[in-house]
């Protein structure tokens, strides 16, 4: 077994009940998604509640704030996903244009900066920088989500792999295992959605 692997182990070996909770609700809750699933949600306000304990007791304050927005914007989404639907089987998935990736970056960006220059210092956050960026793109990723737009995977890939990076240097194996999981779903949701695009697409070009 090589050191990586021992260490991954060690964590998984000495996680807690709300740790495997955790692990448990946050991939069925990823997987959910990728399938379009309305079970989504359910799931996922589940998953950021335990997240959101954990996050607080490591002294991830950034991440573990986040996960209130993220409870609230799941409910939204959904809301959105069974209301904008209206009488078709599902909401369609959208892209994400020039002027919506612009506004995105750049909003993203400024929230990253001022989180990290102020709630980061105010709370004395172990990675302020890192730790603003997974926050802030982590919201714009997950508002694409609620919208059902594309664009929230590729965001989603960016933010696992900076995660990764942030928790395994901060000692969490078993967190940043679980991103890393994350990491993969992420690419797989990304290309189911293309695929789901391009289906409806078709459907459209053939009526």
């Amino acid at each position: 077994m090589t050191e990586v692997a021992r260490t991954v182990w060690d964590g998984l070996a000495a996680s807690s009940r709300l740790d495997l909770a955790n692990l448990l609700l946050g991939i069925t809750g990823v997987v959910l998604m990728i399938r379009r699933s309305l079970w989504a949600f359910p799931v996922g306000l589940l998953a950021v509640s335990v997240q959101g304990i954990l996050f607080w007791r490591a002294k991830f304050p950034a991440d573990a704030a986040l996960q209130v927005f993220f409870f609230a914007t799941l409910a939204w989404g959904w809301r959105h996903w069974l209301r904008a639907r209206g009488d078709a089987p599902e909401l369609p998935v959208t892209r994400l244009g020039a002027r919506g990736w612009a506004l995105t970056l750049g909003l993203a960006a400024a929230a990253t900066a001022v989180w990290a220059l102020t709630v980061g210092r105010w709370t004395g956050a172990a990675m302020p920088w890192r730790d603003a960026f997974i926050a802030a793109f982590s919201v714009a990723a997950q508002v694409l989500q609620a919208r059902k737009v594309i664009a929230n995977w590729p965001l989603w890939v960016v933010v696992n792999t900076v995660a990764v990076a942030t928790y395994w240097s901060a000692e969490l194996a078993f967190t940043a295992f679980l991103y890393a999981v994350y990491l993969l779903l992420a690419l797989a949701g990304w290309s189911a959605w293309r695929a789901a695009q391009a289906a409806d697409a078709s459907r459209k070009g053939g009526a």
